[in-house]
């Protein structure tokens, strides 16, 4: 379907209704005399005209809403945003602007549509960016949406596994889990899976590789214990620019009493440039464990490395 701009719509004032533009200069803080413009994470707001149409037509009586009374700075045709995830982007000739959130708090009686119909689009339906690269738009200039994977690799290490010896179980648990908990989320989540022996090299070409690619969060399992053959930490440790230590110890400490070894994990949390690495052990209970909590975080985390979520 061919998505284009239906309106451009700006307000020299927060609080009240946008008044469309043919044409507006986009800069680093936003649009040029918008006044939601500024150094944060809302700098331009869009809402698709089906959105508006649906809301008119379902929940407003018919009543017809022009460009900019829902305070959306760009009025779309042709993306369903019922299907973005946060960190897609939408390309307009030079213009590039990231997502950054879905929907907002109403403002309740602050929101005259909210006191004249008892219901706002916005807070469902609208989104908000960030921007990337700026340049100037036009009404019906053509938008490119850009789908932004979210990409998990998980990597297991051990020796007899690699060989053949038995089936890795843990690295498909992870998978799993983490597929159980995305199902019904708006991310557009790829996944990649190795299996190496327990070699420091190997692990750390696999570490790179994860990075080089923009890898947004690294599993591994197994190598955390305190055998010989046990270096996942290590190499690690080594290769982040930060460590998350208090990820791992909570989780060292709740299942201490149920299960005294698992204090004798040196399971680590760790930060390479934007990508998130959680070394979890190799059994599948500990991987259900350690799994279950980080999923509490993981997503805050992301936005995080990100600048957003704080």
């Amino acid at each position: 379907m061919n998505s284009y701009i239906v309106s451009l719509n700006i307000s020299e004032e927060k609080g009240t209704i946008k008044t469309p533009r043919e044409q507006v200069e986009i800069y680093n803080h936003g649009i040029v005399g918008d006044a939601h413009s500024g150094y944060w994470h809302r700098q331009v707001s869009m809402l698709a005209q089906e959105d508006i149409d649906n809301f008119s037509l379902l929940d407003a009586g018919n009543r017809k809403f022009l460009p900019g009374e829902f305070a959306e700075n760009i009025t779309t045709h042709g993306i369903d945003f019922k299907k973005v995830a946060i960190l897609d982007r939408f390309k307009i000739g030079e213009v590039e602007l990231e997502l950054t959130q879905i929907g907002k708090k109403c403002h309740g009686d602050g929101c005259a549509i909210f006191v004249e119909v008892g219901k706002c689009v916005m807070p469902k339906s609208g989104i908000f960016t960030r921007v990337i690269h700026g340049g100037v738009i036009k009404q019906n200039d053509k938008i490119e949406y850009q789908p932004r994977p979210l990409r998990i690799k998980i990597i297991t290490l051990s020796d007899r596994a690699f060989s053949g010896e038995y089936k890795d179980l843990s690295g498909p648990a992870i998978k799993e889990s983490l597929a159980e908990y995305f199902a019904g989320k708006r991310w557009h989540v790829e996944y990649s899976y190795s299996l190496i022996p327990d070699d420091g090299g190997k692990l750390l070409t696999e570490l790179q590789k994860g990075v080089d690619e923009k890898v947004d969060v690294v599993f591994t399992t197994g190598g955390t214990g305190i055998g010989p053959r046990d270096i996942t930490p290590e190499i690690v440790e080594k290769f982040s620019d930060k460590l998350i230590p208090g990820i791992m110890d909570q989780i060292r400490l709740k299942y201490f009493e149920a299960i005294p070894s698992s204090i004798l994990s040196r399971s680590v949390a760790a930060v390479k440039n934007e990508t998130l690495i959680f070394c979890l052990p190799g059994s599948i209970k500990a991987v259900e464990d350690y799994v279950s909590e980080i999923l509490k975080i993981l997503e805050h985390a992301i936005l995080m490395l990100h600048g957003l979520g704080h």
